[in-house]
């Protein structure tokens, strides 16, 4: 059953038909879930690299596999669960169509999507170049790693990121300003109690580094949160998601760095400045246009 005519994106969970254990329900059993399919691809990821001895040397590591490639795979999938299981608890707890967790019209808005990753994708170039060059005094990028790896490898890890990091960057935008502001959403009436908690959650998901990586998350996850709910959909920051992770593992990728155990709650302050500006340059652009070309902010 889908909410009423005119509900906003964070309100499309108020069908009336949300099941027997209503939205405390919903919340506890995904996230169970959740936590459940990430560990059985952590052992599966285990496993596997027992059967083919390609586990890591020392045995106090946190990897599944010695191959960085290899290793980066079986994190991107544990990620990646995320989606098919938030799909699930919004259509069978929630008892409404799973694709309100991607808009509000029911379905991810490709069009919508395609037009938003021409903005960010040459924006987030820009941001990251921006980075580089303020801090390459500081640490040159690739410092720390084991250099280029070789065109077979470096090629190799490029079609394991382009192939997963787009799922890898969704699920987490399922996950947090998708299926989680819609169960808040459920017993809220404003968006943001439900917004400010999701940031804060995705910020600390990132692990605990340094203040500014932690406050940049949180930052940025703010800011996105309101855009979804500005543009009733995920497609303006799935793509920018995908576009910061893809530039990321790509460099990371080309330095031979991709085993370094850094997110971004390691960004140090420089990054948190830059996102002060693009963050919100990106989000009041892409709310312009969105009002501009008539995307659907309420569902019909």
């Amino acid at each position: 059953m889908r909410a009423p005519s005119g509900s906003r994106y964070d309100e499309q969970g108020r069908n009336g038909h949300g099941g027997r254990f209503g939205w405390l329900g919903e919340l506890s059993v995904v996230l169970v879930l959740i936590v459940v399919g990430i560990m059985v691809v952590s052992v599966v990821g285990i496993a596997v690299a027992e059967l083919l001895d390609a586990g890591p040397a020392s045995a106090d590591s946190d990897l599944f596999f010695d191959d960085p490639v290899a290793d980066l795979a079986v994190q991107l999938l544990g990620l990646a669960i995320g989606i098919p299981i938030v799909l699930w608890g919004a259509r069978m707890l929630g008892r409404r169509p799973a694709g309100t967790v991607s808009s509000v019209v029911g379905r991810l808005r490709w069009g919508w999507l395609w037009r938003c990753a021409a903005v960010a994708f040459p924006l987030m170039v820009l941001q990251v170049g921006l980075l580089i060059a303020w801090t390459w005094n500081d640490e040159p990028l690739g410092e720390s790693g084991a250099g280029f790896p070789g065109w077979p490898v470096f090629l190799l890890s490029l079609a394991v990121v382009l192939a997963l990091v787009p799922f890898q960057a969704a699920a987490e935008e399922y996950v947090f300003r998708g299926w989680l502001v819609q169960v808040i959403g459920r017993v809220v009436r404003s968006p943001w109690p439900a917004i400010v908690l999701a940031s804060l959650l995705f910020a600390l998901a990132h692990g605990f580094g340094e203040l500014s990586g932690f406050l940049l998350l949180l930052y940025s996850a703010l800011w996105w949160g309101w855009l979804v709910i500005r543009t009733g959909g995920l497609e303006a920051v799935i793509v920018m998601h995908v576009a910061n992770n893809l530039l990321a593992f790509g460099l990371a990728a080309g330095f031979g760095e991709l085993a370094s155990t850094e997110t971004a709650a390691d960004a140090p302050w420089q990054a948190m400045a830059v996102e002060l500006v693009f963050a919100p340059l990106y989000c009041l652009t892409m709310a312009r246009i969105a009002g501009r070309r008539g995307v659907e902010r309420m569902s019909p």
